[in-house]
């Protein structure tokens, strides 16, 4: 997908899709007949692109704030990207443990309402333009917050569910089921708003329900993938060759690779060094045990 490179943070692409213009057009022409209502200075549509402008800044800090707990926790973010619903920053690999995957989650949501109750603190001490202004974004931060924290994935709310269910049960692929399925309840939930928007008599109507049907879609399509791809991936996490391993001498043909290795390291290391049983080795060279590939598959079959 197309889009423009702007900067590079923390080793991480900062990418503006198309579609964040198309959307940001669409906000202005939506809020300035609103802005226009209130009074909010000579000109409603410049006050409306300076809250559209400042409502992407704020999108962009939600995603920073993932970024940045990211990055904590040593894993590799390529990309930030901000698109027609918002933004999301593209992390490699997947949490090590429950706690890495909340905090992870968590943050941006938190970021979101800490600047959606700023904005509105700041409505106090000022009027006219900028009160509409800071009015708008606090209230649509706070929204954003709210609605992020639906327990349903991909919304970091169902990140923070699984997060839960897997601290609670052990079980990650558990937790991916349980909030993808939600979050297919909830896309289903905002089509139906979005069909009853529609009897709606005002001359915005039409564009909000599309609107809205927008992040259904969004939705829909983000829980479909992680119910299809995230309980893989959780399966893969949980492969660890020290508890697969048989405490015997290895066969002599069997491959030597390090008990320690976990995850997708352990699978990488397998196709890479293809066989039917592996002898493990400590960190001083010493054999431990035997890990025999059939274990291996058995074991990312019944896991979740």
């Amino acid at each position: 997908m197309s889009g423009w490179r702007l900067a590079r943070i923390a080793g991480a692409d900062i990418i503006v899709r198309p579609s964040l213009v198309l959307i940001g057009i669409v906000l202005v022409i939506v809020f300035a007949p609103q802005f226009e209502s209130l009074g909010a200075g000579p000109n409603p549509y410049f006050t409306s692109v300076v809250f559209v402008l400042a409502l992407f800044l704020s999108v962009f800090l939600h995603e920073l704030a993932h970024l940045a707990a990211a990055r904590w926790f040593g894993m590799t973010v390529p990309s930030v990207e901000l698109h027609l619903l918002g933004g999301e920053t593209r992390i490699e690999g997947d949490s090590r443990d429950a706690w890495q995957e909340l905090v992870t989650s968590i943050v941006g949501p938190l970021c979101s309402l800490v600047l959606g109750l700023a904005a509105l603190w700041g409505t106090r001490a000022t009027d006219g333009a900028t009160h509409s202004v800071l009015w708008s974004l606090g209230f649509i931060n706070v929204l954003i917050a709210i609605f992020n924290m639906l327990p349903g994935l991909p919304l970091d709310g169902g990140r923070v569910l699984r997060a839960i269910v897997w601290a609670v049960t052990g079980s990650e692929a558990k937790g991916v089921r349980i909030a993808g399925w939600i979050g297919r309840l909830a896309a289903l939930g905002l089509a139906a708003l979005a069909v009853s928007m529609l009897f709606d008599e005002d001359r915005f109507a039409l564009g909000r329900a599309l609107l809205v049907l927008a992040v259904a879609f969004f939705l829909w399509q983000g829980a479909s993938y992680a119910l299809r791809h995230g309980v893989a991936i959780a399966r893969i996490g949980a492969l660890e060759a020290r508890q697969l391993m048989q405490h015997e001498s290895p066969p002599p043909e069997s491959v030597p690779i390090s008990v320690n290795l976990t995850g997708r390291a352990l699978l990488v290391a397998m196709a890479e060094n293809p066989a039917n049983s592996y002898a493990l080795v400590d960190d001083d060279g010493r054999v431990v045990g035997t890990l025999f590939a059939a274990t291996v598959d058995r074991a990312y079959r019944e896991a979740g």
